[in-house]
């Protein structure tokens, strides 16, 4: 089977329509949509898209998913409010149905066998690994995973990197990479792992954000054109993580 995962879309419909061009040129046997899927400036939209697919597609639930159809937002959540700007976008049904998206999916995948699917890692969603992690914290996140292949995003930067007795690929973010070049960011599985970025129309993008009515839309636009870099983020998670905390 060959997956092509896409993985912290954020509402970037944008970026997605280019990735998903990009998705039907490679003809995968799978999509794998690997959460936070709707938390951005077109949650409903996206969500159409999606659902329009005709290719198989799995979805995971990543950390904002979950909060968006959460029953309360923590006040103390600095996205609070895009976060209830984003639920009021969304049916109950459609609310329900996210709620039920599994957190972990497994694959045979084509050259590099068993892999499980997570959005931060197999046993939390919202839980760190960068390209730095260290040996030692991943040993014990990876405790009890069987697969031999992690591929999972939420960091929004790509990696490939072999550790703790497994090969962890990071996706990278469709819709918010944090990457030097510019572009939307997914990995194509199958026989082996590729790294890929779709260019695409990012002034269009941002004059659309700006127009769409998000709370502080500009904040968003500013780090879509200006995101910092992989290094500067993977040292920033990693001392959020090391730290305790894990979103």
């Amino acid at each position: 089977m060959r997956i092509a995962a896409l993985y912290d879309i954020h509402g970037n419909l944008d970026a997605l329509e280019a990735v998903l061009a990009d998705v039907e040129a490679a003809a995968p046997d799978l999509i794998l949509l690997g959460g936070d899927v709707v938390l951005g400036p077109f949650p409903a939209e996206t969500l159409d898209r999606l659902l329009a697919l005709k290719r198989p597609v799995d979805w995971i639930r990543g950390n904002t998913d979950r909060v968006v159809v959460a029953p309360t937002i923590p006040d103390d959540d600095p996205w609070r409010d895009r976060i209830g700007w984003v639920a009021e976008r969304l049916t109950p049904e459609r609310r329900a149905w996210i709620a039920g998206w599994p957190t972990t999916v497994t694959h045979e995948v084509e050259g590099l066998g068993p892999t499980v699917f997570c959005h931060g890692t197999p046993r939390d969603d919202a839980e760190i690994i960068t390209p730095i992690t260290t040996e030692e914290r991943l040993r014990e996140i990876m405790a009890g995973v069987e697969e031999p292949v992690v591929v999972g995003g939420h960091v929004h930067v790509q990696y490939d990197r072999r550790a703790a007795g497994k090969r962890i690929v990071n996706a990278g973010s469709v819709g918010m990479p944090y990457e030097r070049e510019r572009g939307a960011c997914w990995a194509l599985l199958g026989p082996g792992v590729q790294h890929r970025r779709t260019r695409y129309d990012l002034a269009r993008a941002a004059d659309r954000i700006r127009a769409c009515g998000i709370p502080r839309a500009e904040d968003l636009v500013t780090t879509l054109l200006t995101p910092p870099t992989p290094e500067e983020v993977s040292e920033r998670f990693e001392r959020m993580a090391t730290a305790g905390s894990r979103s």
